[in-house]
Parts: C-alpha cells; sequence; structure tokens
C-alpha cells in the first residue's frame, strides 16, 4: 500500500502525550482523526517518539499507510481543522515501506533551563525554572560524560518494559539560548539547553539525566558520582526526573 509522511509540531501542554488512550486528549487522537476527515479513510499513525504528557515537539515524524489518492496541499487542509496546539508542518508521500518509527536512525531532544531568580513568564510552560545555583562548567563535565555507550539503568524508571539498559549517545552538550541581560538584576537571566542525539531513548531517559546534572551543578552531588550513574546503577541512586514541559523532540534522522 502507499505510504505517507508527516512532519508534525506541537504544544504539549494540553496533551495527555502522543500516544491515543481512551477518553484522554492525545496528539495521535487528534491528527488521526483530522485525516480521517481529509483523507476520507480510517488512518493509523506510526510514531518516531512516542513523547509523555506535557512534551514538545518541533520535529516530531509519523508514517501511514492510505489506499485513496492523498488530496492537494495535505498539510494546509490537516492544519485547517487541527486544534491550535498541534500542526503539520510538510506532508506528502513516502517510499513504500517507510516506518517512521522503525526506520529512524538517531532522534535529537532538547531541553530548556531558565536559570535565573527572576521568572520570566514567557518561558512559563516551555523551560524549567531553576532559581538555584547552577555550576556551568560542572553541566558541561556530566554532559562530555554521557557520550558514548552505557548501561542507562539509573535513568529510566525502576517499573519499566525495558530489556536492555544499554544505549549509545551520539552527541551531547549544554549550550545558551539566551545569555544572561546586560542589566542584571530584575531580568531573567540565561536560558540553558541540552542537546542530546542517539539511536534510541528509554522512557524518561533524557529527563532524569537532566535533574540529576542540575544536582551536580548545585552542588547536591559531584561530577564522579554522576559518571558512576553511568555504569548500571540502579534508579534510587539517580536523581529527580526534570518536568515534562522543558523537552522538546526537535529532529529525526532517517
Amino acid at each position: 500500500m502507499p505510504t505517507a509522511r508527516l512532519d508534525i509540531a506541537y504544544v504539549g501542554t494540553r496533551f495527555a502525550g502522543w500516544a491515543a488512550q481512551p477518553g484522554q486528549r492525545t496528539v495521535q487522537g487528534e491528527l488521526e482523526e483530522a485525516l480521517a476527515r481529509i483523507v476520507r479513510e480510517p488512518v493509523e499513525l506510526t510514531v518516531a517518539g512516542r513523547t509523555d504528557a506535557g512534551v514538545h515537539a518541533t520535529g516530531q515524524v509519523a508514517s501511514f499507510t492510505h489506499e485513496r489518492e492523498l488530496p492537494d496541499r495535505l498539510a494546509e487542509r490537516l492544519n485547517a481543522v487541527l486544534p491550535n496546539d498541534v500542526a503539520v508542518t510538510a506532508a506528502g508521500a513516502a517510499p513504500d515501506g517507510f516506518d517512521a518509527r522503525r526506520d529512524a536512525r538517531a532522534r535529537s531532544y532538547r531541553y530548556r533551563v531558565l536559570a535565573s531568580r527572576i521568572r520570566d513568564p514567557f518561558e512559563e510552560g516551555r523551560a524549567l525554572w531553576w532559581r538555584y545555583p547552577l555550576d556551568r562548567a560542572a553541566l558541561d563535565e556530566c554532559a562530555s560524560a554521557i557520550v558514548g555507550n552505557h548501561d542507562f539503568t539509573a535513568f529510566t524508571p525502576t517499573q519499566t518494559e525495558h530489556v536492555l539498559f544499554e544505549r549509545t549517545v551520539n552527541e551531547a552538550r549544554w549550550s545558551e539560548e539566551r545569555s544572561a541581560p546586560d542589566g542584571g538584576e530584575g531580568e531573567p537571566g540565561p536560558l540553558l539547553v541540552f542537546e542530546i542525539t542517539a539511536p534510541s531513548f528509554m522512557r524518561n531517559q533524557v529527563r532524569v539525566l537532566v535533574g540529576t546534572m542540575l544536582e551536580v551543578a548545585a552542588g547536591r552531588r559531584t561530577a564522579d558520582d554522576f559518571r558512576s550513574l553511568l555504569e548500571g546503577a540502579p534508579r534510587e541512586r539517580a536523581g529527580d526526573t526534570a518536568p515534562a514541559h522543558g523537552l522538546y523532540l526537535v529532529r529525526v534522522d532517517y
């Protein structure tokens, strides 16, 4: 059967995650309902990365098979009926057999942290507000330690469907999306961004990594302690899970 690809962006705040769930508002549910109206046949989406409740996406990818010919300007037609917090940024034919999840070679996530004693109302629900001391060099040290193949047991929930806990991280780094203002007091401080790319991730992996790195940066644990967690330590030894609203799926590579 012919296959189509959708590139999707959404604000996760009012969604119970990607995956369709009875009685819950989900990204998959909204998109499949819109597709059924436009394509005029039932559609089941396969997604590159199933995001949790509250997680955002700027570069999500989904695929589906279809029997009818796709209408022209599919992305525009879908966006005309979709709610304002989800949009299809591109839509069209894909190679037969294309599977958004199985064919993905790498996924990239971004976690945004407002490191400031002053909150920024424009980042509410878009970045974690971190108003505690923060050692930027410690964050960089932790990010460097993550790159490579490690046992990430400490960074996913104890109750899990995962069987294998080793993952290879291609890239991990902290950068500044926005520098501290010259004015200083009375203005929000720097907005830091953690970026990570890997072929696959475990549930909550990025959020637990961020939560633990922030504890290192705040002086609550050491970088050596962080590195020891990458050797298969139990979940209870790692830090808190950072809130969902700072996390974004930004790119899927094929």
